[in-house]
């Protein structure tokens, strides 16, 4: 009988949004070399949609911490068996070190990864579509420049918050993919030479994107690196 191949466990810290958090397990599922079921990537899925608002929190400044709630989460991962962790939401990585600090197993931060990889493509200036509080706590902002590379928003950040929230509600909003174009399009005319798709939301439309700069989907950066993981491989995203 042949032997089973191995495989590490993935923890996901998921419900930010549901949604997105099921795009992350088909995007590794979709994107995992396979002949047979047990070639697969394990996962264990802590799927909490009531971890506490992180636009409350960050945007609007009035929200209870969500960092208490995401540490319990990832201890728990932890304690269920998972060799590794990963959080398709892009926003709450600004809470990535009291996540990282709360277990003793590795986490895959999608940030740094996603800026490792936009640095292997050779670019120079990223255009960020996600939310606002992707600006407002810097955290694209330093990974990037930790890498010699600069960044640039949408003007209208209020504009890609509404639109988020339409496609929290229906992935099917014309409305919110109208404005992720939009905005990639003024991104491409502002100098940026690769888009970042910085919010798992946009990752479910990212087809709305136009033909124009390279579009890196953080969620498939992070679903590469969970594979790789699982498969043995090494994953770096620390900057040179």
């Amino acid at each position: 009988m042949s032997e089973l191949p191995h495989r590490r466990r993935i923890g996901i810290l998921g419900g930010m949004g549901p949604e997105a958090t099921v795009l992350l397990m088909q995007r590794i599922i979709e994107r995992t070399t396979v002949s047979d079921d047990q070639d697969h990537v394990p996962m264990i899925v802590d799927n909490n949609p009531q971890v506490p608002s992180r636009v409350k929190a960050i945007i609007e400044g009035t929200g209870e911490d969500p960092a208490p709630v995401l540490a319990a989460m990832a201890r728990g991962l932890e304690a269920a068996g998972a060799d590794a962790l990963a959080m398709p939401c892009n926003t709450a990585h600004h809470y990535a070190a009291t996540i990282a600090g709360a277990v003793r197993i590795p986490f895959l931060d999608m940030v740094e990864l996603s800026a490792a990889r936009a640095e292997g493509l050779g670019a120079r200036r990223a255009g960020i579509l996600g939310s606002p509080a992707l600006k407002i706590t810097g955290i694209f902002d330093r990974a990037f420049a930790a890498r010699g590379l600069g960044t640039v928003y949408p003007e209208n950040q209020d504009r890609l918050l509404d639109a988020i929230r339409r496609v929290k509600v229906s992935s099917r909003s014309r409305e919110a993919r109208h404005a992720l174009a939009q905005a990639a399009e003024e991104l491409g005319t502002r100098g940026a030479d690769v888009l970042i798709v910085a919010c798992s939301e946009f990752s479910i439309i990212a087809d709305a994107i136009p033909s124009g700069p390279p579009a890196i989907d953080t969620v498939d950066v992070l679903a590469d690196a969970a594979i790789a993981f699982s498969c043995g491989e090494a994953v770096e995203a620390e900057p040179a």
